[in-house]
């Protein structure tokens, strides 16, 4: 444990970790709250999955330019106005619903909004985390970031399920904003050299060099190409499916209760990760995606909660797995002044997809049944993920070993 939390020695580290977790607490919140206040104003799958997609659709059209701005200018000042943003934008969302004026139209807008916020810190604050530690301490310090941003997320799912069952949406909606402007207090403490700011003043020509960093690396393009789809079928499963589900079945309290069992999953995994990190690490993580189809299955074979709860723990400790070999993957093979690029393309191309599976997601269902559609997801995780394993380069792919280290690779 004491490895572990080798990184929180570091000044900016703490900082940087703090912002996350309360971040990461606010976003656990959002998506929960936001999904049945939708449910309780029209009832429609349809609706649920476009006010859900126009947040994605913001996040394709503007990650590049923030992947951009994370390069050209201080990491740290990015996230502190993105995370005020968002605190606004949930701060409405919640008056909407408190003051009986919500829409359609209107949470669609805000959620537009929401998403451009989201595409633009979240290149910034992929990328700040090598800047914050010495390059020894990278996988602790991927693993420790993701580890207390899942507590976060525990926190956050437990916390709106109680409060939408008990409170309402537009509660947990105003208490998540208040959260994003604790996230914003804790970046400001982080301090970075000159140094660390990238300059830049050609977009274009910047975007391009990007680019051709993303594309030079088999191995990163085709895991994007995987998540493209891999994400879109869980963010259809588990942002629009899951909670209809919950609705006809075992009640939104106990989904809230799946959704933190999940990321307590996550938690142990980030554990796992920080001490078991194989030569092979990225081959083990890309792997392990195939457990993600478990919660998919759960949902469309057995809607009920004991065995839902232990697929999404299941799948909390496989994809934090995948989770921590990515990051430290890109941070130790492509170059630091890049590096917020790369993320962005990665981003994008992460993303692309989501609109299509959330949007999709209920027509597909009213059409083919929810069981159907919930398992013909499942299968094209695995398949998917079978095939990005064919790959030579994903499973060849090493993890570097700093000299400073003193130690051979593990």
């Amino acid at each position: 444990m004491s490895t572990l939390l080798a990184p929180l020695r570091e000044p900016r580290f703490r900082a940087l970790v703090t912002g996350r977790t309360f971040a990461d607490f606010a976003n656990a919140v959002a998506p929960f709250a936001l999904a049945f206040a939708v449910i309780d104003l029209t009832g429609s799958a349809v609706d649920l999955g476009i006010v859900v997609g126009a947040r994605s659709v913001a996040n394709i059209l503007l990650v590049l330019f923030g992947g951009m701005l994370a390069d050209r200018l201080p990491r740290s000042v990015i996230l502190q106005g993105t995370e005020t943003a968002a605190a606004i934008t949930q701060a409405a969302i919640a008056v909407s619903v408190l003051c009986g004026f919500a829409s359609v139209p209107l949470l669609v807008g805000l959620s537009l909004v929401n998403g451009a916020v989201s595409a633009i810190s979240l290149p910034a604050a992929a990328a700040l985390t090598p800047l914050t530690v010495p390059i020894t301490l990278l996988a602790q310090a991927n693993a420790l970031v993701r580890l207390l941003s899942n507590t976060g997320r525990i926190a956050g799912a437990g916390l709106a399920g109680i409060l939408v069952a008990f409170a309402g949406s537009g509660w947990a909606l105003a208490g998540n904003a208040l959260l994003f402007v604790a996230a914003t207090l804790s970046y400001r403490r982080i301090r970075l050299p000159d140094g660390d700011r990238i300059p830049g003043s050609r977009p274009l020509a910047e975007l391009a060099e990007g680019w051709r960093e993303f594309r030079s690396r088999s191995w990163v393009w085709l895991v994007v190409l995987q998540f493209m789809l891999v994400n879109a079928i869980n963010s259809g499963a588990i942002t629009v499916l899951g909670p209809l589900v919950a609705d006809d079945t075992f009640g939104r309290t106990s989904w809230g209760l799946a959704l933190a069992v999940r990321t307590a999953g996550a938690l142990l995994g980030g554990v796992i990760a920080a001490h078991w990190r194989p030569r092979r690490m990225l081959f083990f993580g890309v792997a392990l995606v195939m457990v993600n189809a478990l919660p998919i299955v759960a949902l469309g074979v057995t809607p009920y909660l004991a065995p839902l709860l232990l697929a999404m723990f299941l799948g909390g400790i496989a994809i934090e797995q995948f989770s921590v070999a990515w990051d430290v993957s890109l941070q130790e093979n492509v170059p630091p002044d890049k590096l917020a690029r790369v993320y962005s393309y990665d981003m994008l191309g992460s993303f692309l997809a989501l609109p299509l599976g959330q949007i999709s997601a209920g027509p597909l269902a009213e059409h083919a049944g929810r069981e159907s559609t919930l398992l013909g997801g499942a299968v094209l995780v695995v398949a998917t993920t079978a095939l990005v394993l064919c790959s030579s380069q994903i499973r060849g792919l090493v993890r570097r070993t700093p000299v400073s280290a003193g130690t051979g690779p593990h």
